[in-house]
């Protein structure tokens, strides 16, 4: 049986993409509105709505602008393009090859629980081990 090609998406692009679907969302809500224009406290209630979705996908895009700054920029082995990294492991913004920081990680399954908190105090832990020893 074959292995499932799986195709990863970079952490960025993946918040970019649910901050352009909240501002798609606010944009619908409001149409919506105008669509209910003979009542108007139907209207305003879509508008405020819909309003509340566009500020928020700009809240999520100055977020991720901000997250931008501090991710490590990288090249891609594979394509040689410029990326940036946010976490342990994250995937290549061009061509999706899954990419990591972490040299023990090198050549294991691309899985998301690398980035989780409790997996980075593990992976401390054991460095702290293997350098006392």
């Amino acid at each position: 049986m074959e292995k499932p090609n799986l195709v990863y998406s970079s952490k960025i692009n993946k918040i970019r993409s649910f901050a352009l679907i909240l501002l798609f969302v606010g944009i619908l809500i409001m149409y919506g509105g105008i669509l209910t224009k003979s009542t108007p406290w139907l209207m305003f209630t879509f508008f405020g709505i819909g309003v509340l979705f566009i500020i928020l996908s700009t809240l999520v895009y100055f977020w991720i602008g901000l997250l931008s700054t501090r991710a490590v920029p990288i090249i891609c082995p594979a394509c040689e393009k410029p990326t940036k990294m946010l976490g342990i492991v994250d995937a290549c913004m061009h061509c999706k090859q899954p990419l990591t920081l972490e040299k023990s990680l090198e050549g294991k399954e691309f899985d998301e629980k690398y980035n989780s908190p409790a997996y980075r105090r593990k992976l401390k832990a054991k460095k702290l081990e293997e350098k006392e020893e």
